[in-house]
């Protein structure tokens, strides 16, 4: 009986130090991709003062049922149009789910951006980008950006800019945190374990969920339209 006990409380005490051990390790990764980027994280006006970048990445977030973009998304439209304003690029690219027909990110960014005054030429859509990886390869693969900005709240674009740094694309990033947001929190430790995922996603370069052919930025974004896009929703399994 004793050996048992004795044996249980060693059971236990490794079980610890492994569970300490992989949330030091979880941790580290975490503050190892912050440090990494966060010199890569631009105000509005040092972003808009670069040269030669091919677009401005808008990543995808919650659709309303009706069509409205989230709170999030809307605070990403805003700050990606305005730098389309003030030149920082000449062209937007709106990377977000469109998977399923009934569900479309990527129109409500489009019609935010048209409905700002933006011509509907230099707005090209990615009808999927599933994830912040597979948004950042298809910007490079499929759009041929290589040096971009991207636009999304802060807490994410340290992940954003990692992953652009591990495929080989020169970015930098502008944070749209323009308000508070619900459920922060969550989104904050979801991030620290997502953060280590994409860590060893750019390592392994797995191809996105869908490719497809090439669209060059320099031609006119309305070639994304979804009644002209290449891509096709039914594809996906």
């Amino acid at each position: 009986m004793k050996k048992s006990i004795k044996f249980l409380k060693k059971s236990l005490f490794v079980l610890l130090i492994l569970a300490l051990c992989g949330i030091i390790a979880l941790l580290s990764v975490n503050a190892f991709v912050k440090i990494q980027n966060e010199k890569r994280i631009l105000s509005p006006k040092q972003a808009s003062a670069l040269e030669e970048v091919d677009c401005i990445v808008v990543l995808g977030c919650y659709v309303h049922p009706s069509g409205n973009p989230s709170d999030m998304l809307a605070d990403r439209l805003s700050v990606g149009i305005d730098l389309y304003k003030q030149g920082a690029a000449p062209k937007l690219l709106m990377s977000g789910d469109h998977g399923q027909s009934e569900y479309n990110e990527v129109v409500a960014m489009k019609q935010t951006a048209l409905d700002a005054g933006i011509p509907s030429s230099d707005i090209f859509m990615d009808h999927a980008g599933f994830s912040t990886y597979e948004s950042i390869y298809r910007a490079k693969e499929v759009f041929g950006a290589e040096k971009i900005l991207i636009v999304t709240q802060q807490y994410h674009l340290y992940r954003a800019l990692h992953v652009a740094k591990a495929l080989g694309v020169e970015a930098y990033g502008v944070s749209a945190d323009l308000h508070s947001y619900w459920g922060q929190s969550k989104r904050e430790v979801r991030e620290v374990l997502a953060r280590n995922k994409d860590v060893l996603t750019g390592l392994l370069k797995p191809a996105p969920t869908y490719l497809g052919a090439t669209i060059s930025l320099a031609e006119d974004g309305d070639v994304t339209n979804d009644e002209l896009s290449v891509f096709d929703p039914k594809q996906i399994t």
